[in-house]
C-alpha cells in the first residue's frame, strides 16, 4: 500500500475531470491533503468533449442567465494570465441573419459581454463587412454583414492534467484508475473503500471531508457508494460534436444563428481541420460511452450548410466525439435551456460532504473558490484563496509571449526544428525543457510515431501525467489522434506496453 494512504486525509475528491481537479488544487495549496481518487483516466469523460473554449456564453444572455456570464468573462481574463501556453485568444464571426435575431438586439448583447466580465485584454466586439472581407468568403453571398467579438480557446483535458500536477507539486496525492466503492461516517471521518481498477487491490482511506465531483456520476455517487437518499436529481445532456476538413482560411471562427435559436461554432481545430458543435440532447444511455447518432451529425451538417457556400455532408465528417453535461435539474423542458451554472450542496453533518453539479471549464476556479468557501467552517485552519494569481505548470511566462518562449526553446535546442518546439511548448509551455531533458537533436527524441509524437514526449506523459493507454496519449494528453499514419496507433499501443 501508499503509505500516504496510511493517514488521515483532510480531503477526499472524487472524480478527476475539471472541477474536481480544480477542487482538489484549491484545497491542496490551502494546506489541507488532499487525496483525488478518479475511475478512469483523467478528463476521460465530460472534461474533454467539450467545444474547448474559455468563454462567457454569449447565447446565456438570452436566458438571463446574467450571473453566470459575468462570472465567466472575468474568469477568461484570469485563466488567459494562468495557462498562456492552452489558453489563447479567439476572435468569432457571427454572420448576421435578420430573419432569426434583428440586428439591435446582437448589438445589446454585445454590449453587455464587451462590459459585464470588466475586459481588460482581448478586444471588443465590432462590425464586419463580410460582403468584401477575407471572413465572409467561403460563405454563402447572402451573407454580408456580420458582428465580431472575442473569447478563448483551450485545451480541455490537458486545463484537467495541468491541474493534477500542480495538486501533486503542491503535496496531493492522485490516484487515476481507482474507483470509490463505498463510504461511510464513521465519527468525524469518512471512511472510504477504493478499488485499483488495474490490479483489483481494495484499500481503505479516511479523510475529514469529501467533496463527490464525479459529474456525471453524482448521483450514482451518492445513492450507490455513500448510500444517500437525495431530492436534488441530474440532468444528462449530451452534447456532440464532429471535425471535417478545414471548412476555411484564417485563424478566426464562426458562431452560426440556427432557427431552433441555438447556436453552433465552427472553430478552427489542428491546422488540417474544423471543429462543429454543439447538439443539445436528452441522454439515458451509457455514462461512459456516449457516442454521436446520425441525427446528431445531420443536424450540425445541416446546421453550417446554411451558411458555407460548400455545403457540408456526413461523408465529410473525419472523427466525431460526445460527452454528457451534469446539469442540474431545474425543471426545464427544453435542454438547451436547462442553467449551465453550478450548484454546490453541502451535507453540513460532519464529516462533511459537497456535491457538485453542472460547472463550465471557464468557471471551474471560482467554482473551487465557492466549494472551499462552503468548507471552510470545517477546516478553521485552512489558508486563504490563492488561485487567482496562481500560474498553473508551464504558464510562467515571466513576461514573455508565446513567441518569446519558443525563441527561448529554439536558442536552448538548436538542433530541433523550430515548428516542432513550438507545438510542444504548446502542451508544456515553459516545462518543454524539462521533458526534453538532455535532448539536443530530433534523434534525441526516440521513435518518430508521426503527427510529431515522439517517444521522449510519450515517456513524460507516462511518469509526468498519468498516461496508461494510448488513448490517454493521442486524444487527451496530445490532440494528435487525427495526425498518426494508419497503424499509428497501434505502434503508440505496442510501445507504451513495453514502459
Amino acid at each position: 500500500m501508499n503509505p500516504a494512504l496510511d493517514s488521515i486525509f483532510d480531503l477526499l475528491v472524487i472524480g478527476g475531470g475539471i472541477n474536481g481537479a480544480g477542487i482538489a488544487r484549491d484545497a491542496a495549496g490551502r494546506g489541507l491533503s488532499v487525496l483525488l481518487v478518479e475511475k478512469a483516466d483523467l478528463a476521460r469523460a465530460t472534461s474533454s468533449a467539450a467545444t474547448k473554449l474559455i468563454h462567457g456564453g454569449l447565447r446565456y444572455l438570452e436566458q438571463y442567465e446574467f450571473r453566470l456570464v459575468r462570472e465567466a468573462l472575468a474568469e477568461r481574463e484570469v485563466l488567459l494570465h494562468l495557462a498562456p501556453h492552452i489558453i489563447w485568444p479567439l476572435r468569432f464571426v457571427m454572420p448576421h441573419d435578420a430573419h432569426l435575431r434583428p440586428a439591435w438586439m446582437i448589438r445589446i448583447g454585445l454590449f453587455l459581454y464587451d462590459h459585464l466580465g470588466g475586459r481588460t485584454t482581448l478586444p471588443g466586439s465590432s462590425g464586419v463587412d463580410l460582403a468584401h472581407g477575407p471572413e465572409g468568403r467561403e460563405l454563402k453571398p447572402d451573407f454580408t454583414r456580420g458582428f465580431a467579438y472575442s473569447d478563448c480557446w483551450v485545451d480541455d483535458a490537458r486545463l484537467v492534467v495541468l491541474n493534477a500536477v500542480s495538486l501533486r507539486d503542491l503535496g496531493g496525492t492522485v490516484l487515476t484508475r481507482t474507483a470509490l466503492t463505498a463510504a461511510r461516517r464513521v465519527g468525524d471521518i469518512w471512511q472510504a473503500e477504493i478499488l485499483d481498477e488495474q490490479t483489483g487491490e481494495n484499500r481503505t482511506v479516511a479523510a475529514r471531508g469529501l467533496v463527490n465531483a464525479a459529474g456525471p456520476w453524482v448521483g450514482e455517487v451518492l445513492s450507490g457508494a455513500i448510500g444517500r437518499n437525495t431530492a436534488n436529481s441530474v440532468r444528462h445532456i449530451k452534447g456532440s460534436h464532429i471535425v471535417v476538413p478545414r471548412l476555411f482560411e484564417g485563424t478566426h471562427a464562426f458562431i452560426f444563428q440556427h432557427p431552433d435559436r441555438r447556436v453552433i461554432f465552427a472553430i478552427p481545430y489542428q491546422d488540417r481541420f474544423t471543429l462543429v458543435g454543439t447538439t443539445d440532447i436528452p441522454y439515458d444511455g451509457d455514462l461512459a460511452q456516449p457516442s454521436i447518432d446520425q441525427a446528431e451529425i445531420d443536424y450540425l451538417c445541416a446546421a453550417v450548410s446554411r451558411y458555407f457556400a460548400k455545403p457540408v455532408t456526413p461523408a465529410d465528417v473525419v472523427w466525431s466525439y460526445s460527452g454528457v453535461r451534469p446539469l442540474y435539474d431545474d425543471g426545464s423542458d427544453n435542454p438547451s435551456a436547462v442553467t449551465r451554472d453550478y450548484v454546490l450542496e453541502l451535507d453540513g453533518d460532519r464529516p462533511p460532504l459537497l456535491s457538485v453539479y453542472g460547472g463550465k471549464l471557464t468557471t471551474y476556479r471560482k467554482l473551487a473558490e465557492h466549494a472551499l468557501e462552503k468548507l471552510g467552517p470545517f477546516y478553521p485552519g485552512m489558508k486563504p484563496a490563492w488561485t487567482h494569481d496562481g500560474v498553473l505548470p508551464g504558464g510562467d511566462f515571466a513576461g514573455r509571449t508565446f513567441k518569446g518562449v519558443v525563441t527561448d526553446l529554439v536558442a536552448a535546442f538548436p538542433g530541433i526544428d523550430r515548428n516542432l518546439l513550438a507545438t510542444f511548448a504548446r502542451r508544456h509551455g515553459t516545462r518543454t525543457a524539462a521533458m526534453l531533458g538532455d535532448a539536443r537533436a530530433s534523434a534525441d527524441l526516440g521513435q518518430d510515431f508521426g503527427g510529431g509524437l515522439h517517444a521522449r514526449e510519450i515517456d513524460w506523459l507516462i511518469r509526468e501525467e498519468w498516461a496508461v493507454t494510448a488513448e490517454d496519449v493521442l486524444w487527451r494528453r496530445t490532440k494528435l489522434g487525427l495526425h498518426l499514419p494508419p497503424g499509428g496507433a497501434q505502434q503508440v499501443a505496442r510501445y507504451m506496453a513495453t514502459r
